[in-house]
């Protein structure tokens, strides 16, 4: 996987590629990255890479040209040209206009042989770029940021462990948002903390019982904090018979008590 990113600060984005598990597959070579300043195709000498927007409002904008000359200098070519017909890179601006990122989306463009991000600051950036250059806007949630970096980072940091060898497959299987579900609680040691003990079960080497207490925890959890996972995971018919059983009992356990306790016997 290779990650091209445009940034008015790229030093930000080369720290991140260099710690922990990105910064091992980096020197593996099994994910590859540039950084790019757009402040470089600035023509004046203060590097100007912003300005007023036309028809007035608040702030500053992005300006086209170094913008459009950043991305022809790493192989960005204008949609539509013989030459993208059968590209292999998906060019991305961070946006809060952009389509909502989730894990599904992760998986998606961790298929891809390289993704080219482009971060905005100010007010965004002038309409053209994104109508010139640009594939896919991506937004990391329903807030506003300060700069595309950090929700450049989200999306790489999402992507990359996706991509083969970098994790542990075992490690992915049964995360958040796996299967429909957010994962369930996890403990290590020391066995008693304060008066807190691990649940018994855990102790008890009996594989399969483990197995349903967390896939009824994975329930559990998700109904209190994201029960839109449920419904949505329903539609999809993500969920196989013994997970939909779980999920009508305490549903019901709900619906009678009025409340559900999402915690209930876990510290027995």
């Amino acid at each position: 996987m290779n990650y091209t990113v445009l940034s008015l600060f790229p030093e930000i984005i080369d720290a991140f590629f260099a710690l922990s598990i990105l910064g091992k597959a980096v020197n593996r070579g099994i994910v590859a990255y540039r950084s790019v300043n757009i402040r470089d195709f600035a023509v004046d000498k203060h590097r100007t890479c912003d300005d007023a927007p036309y028809g007035g409002g608040p702030g500053m904008l992005m300006t086209a040209e170094p913008l459009g000359r950043a991305l022809e200098s790493v192989g960005v070519r204008v949609k539509g040209a013989e030459q993208t017909l059968n590209k292999n890179y998906r060019v991305i601006y961070l946006s809060p206009s952009g389509r909502t990122f989730t894990q599904e989306t992760a998986k998606e463009l961790a298929q891809e042989q390289e993704l080219i991000l482009l971060c905005g600051r100010y007010e965004g950036i002038d309409q053209r770029i994104i109508d010139v250059y640009i594939d896919d806007e991506i937004s990391i949630g329903d807030y506003i940021l300060s700069s595309g970096e950090t929700a450049a980072l989200a999306v790489i940091d999402a992507t990359y462990r996706l991509v083969e060898t970098v994790i542990t497959p075992d490690s992915l299987e049964e995360e958040s948002f796996s299967g429909g579900l957010l994962e369930y609680p996890q403990y290590t040691r020391p066995e008693m903390y304060g008066m807190l003990r691990v649940p018994e079960i855990l102790l008890s080497g009996h594989h399969e019982n483990i197995r349903q207490w967390r896939l009824r925890k994975r329930v559990e959890k998700t109904l209190a904090q994201r029960p839109d996972l449920i419904r949505r995971g329903r539609a999809m018919g993500l969920f196989d018979r013994e997970t939909h059983i779980i999920i009508e009992e305490l549903e019901g356990i709900t619906a009678g008590s009025g409340i559900h306790d999402s915690k209930e016997k876990e510290y027995e």
